[in-house]
């Protein structure tokens, strides 16, 4: 009697246990198609940013807008990406990491188009949505490298990495042409849609998946916040620092060579420069340093160019502007490094993605602040001396915080 009242109520036990179990996460599998998928994806999420630059003149004019609105328009990447890409966890965790990504780019494509189909409002309306899908893609593409390329994260780091700004500067050198070749800036800046389909189909050829692991340790990370995590938060500030730097350098450097005598023309492509830098450091960088226990001497390496760069602009700006900024250049690349240890410092892709989310969502809140920091010390001054100093003391933070986030630890 007793051993039938025992068997009904294992029975019982694992019949419960059956219905509550989540099923397993799933994971892409890393092949070489999905590698090139993974590049792609990444070419996309900077021309839609870049490519205004080169065209905002032109959009005032035909629109009517105001300085404000072309503000607004410059500023609400930055705000989309920290505030779209903190519900980045929610979805993948809802939708499954292939489907969310795919939504990213669909979200991008079709903002793409939307934005330049009609007046001002429109244009921002359609920025809010590609950009929402941008900052998507922005978190979970390191979960995809996390979860699928675990013995090559420093490999394809650098890759994503080096794609992401190799498509930054294609947006904005290739927008001026198009703009010609197809006869105005609506055609010349949708035509980028075309690059994110592109992305999106490659992206769903290759997206199968297989277990990731027992779902308990992810249900267990879901429900754990990384807000009380102190290794979480300086992941995120040195995270926001770097980004706080590049922020800072694409919005003033051209406007600081010029006023230490760079014709207009050469500060362009000094500020062209910085951004190819970045390319052969990524490539080369988190490859070595990810094959490494601790990521923080190459961090404090990378700093090291930072503030030679900005001291030398402080200091004595025409002297050797070309040095200063392939200085500068090099330190900025240091953004290979931050998403490096997003990846590291993390056990599981859920935890990535939650990282991932912490660091770029309130990471990016801190750098939007810097170039207007920046720009109201210079109005104040009517200098760069104080602006360069406040910008020494960002590098020098980044630097502190980037050396304990390198160190191997999980959150």
């Amino acid at each position: 009697m007793f051993v039938i009242l025992a068997a009904v109520t294992v029975n019982d036990e694992a019949s419960v246990e059956e219905k509550t179990r989540v099923p397993a996460p799933r994971v892409l599998i890393g092949s070489g198609l999905l590698a090139v998928a993974v590049l792609l994806a990444a070419m996309n999420l900077r021309p839609a940013v870049t490519s205004v630059g080169a065209v905002l003149d032109e959009m005032q004019d035909t629109l009517g807008a105001s300085a404000t609105w072309a503000g607004a328009l410059t500023t609400m990447p930055g705000l989309c990406f920290a505030l779209a890409g903190l519900t980045a966890p929610v979805v993948a965790r809802r939708l499954g990491i292939a489907t969310a990504v795919s939504l990213a780019l669909v979200l991008l494509a079709g903002g793409l188009v939307l934005r330049v189909l009609d007046g001002p409002l429109v244009v921002l309306g359609g920025t809010l949505i590609g950009t929402a899908g941008i900052a998507l893609a922005n978190v979970l593409i390191p979960v995809v490298v996390k979860e699928s390329f675990a013995t090559r994260i420093g490999l394809m780091t650098g890759l994503y990495t080096g794609a992401l700004q190799a498509g930054g500067a294609l947006g904005s050198a290739l927008t001026p042409p198009l703009d010609s070749a197809f006869g105005g800036w609506r055609p010349g800046l949708a035509s980028w849609a075309a690059l994110a389909v592109a992305a999106l189909v490659l992206w769903l050829a290759p997206a199968r998946t297989r277990p990731g692991g027992a779902a308990s340790g992810e249900n267990a990370t879901a429900a754990r916040s990384l807000f009380r995590s102190p290794l979480a938060w300086i992941v995120t500030v040195f995270f926001g620092m770097q980004a706080c730097l590049a922020y800072i350098v694409m919005g003033w450097l051209p406007q600081v060579l010029m006023d230490a005598g760079v014709t207009r023309a050469d500060a362009g492509l000094m500020m062209g420069l910085v951004s190819l830098l970045g390319l052969p450091v990524s490539l080369i960088v988190p490859p070595l340093a990810a094959k490494q226990g601790s990521q923080s001497g190459w961090i404090l390496l990378l700093g090291v160019f930072g503030i030679a760069g900005v001291t030398g602009l402080m200091v004595a700006p025409s002297a050797a502007p070309l040095l200063w900024s392939i200085f500068i250049g090099i330190g900025m690349a240091v953004f290979s490094l931050a998403l490096t240890t997003i990846a590291l410092r993390a056990r599981t892709g859920a935890e990535t993605a939650k990282l991932s989310a912490m660091a770029q969502g309130i990471g990016y809140l801190l750098a939007a602040v810097g170039p207007f920091l920046f720009g109201l010390l210079h109005d104040v001054t009517h200098g760069w001396t104080v602006p360069f100093a406040m910008l020494l003391a960002v590098v020098a933070g980044q630097m502190v915080f980037g050396f304990f986030a390198g160190r191997p630890r999980y959150v």
